[in-house]
């Protein structure tokens, strides 16, 4: 069974705008697409699709939040 990404606008004022486990784009679906994998000193820290070291971004960087569904 594939799994679907679910993708939403990212809102920004939200308490939580994503979670751990959520990825995050540009674009709806577009490249690239970094999974959230903790959070520090208002960054959080991301992993590529392409097994890269993980690194802190701003959030304000992305536009869309995605989370997968079986």
């Amino acid at each position: 069974m594939a799994s679907v990404v679910d993708w939403a606008l990212l809102d920004h004022a939200a308490r939580e705008p994503v979670r751990v486990g959520d990825m995050v784009s540009t674009d709806a679906g577009g490249m690239p697409i970094y999974r959230v994998v903790a959070f520090a000193d208002g960054r959080a820290l991301l992993e590529g699709e392409r097994h890269a070291p993980a690194r802190h971004m701003p959030l304000a960087a992305f536009r869309w939040r995605g989370a997968l569904h079986a």
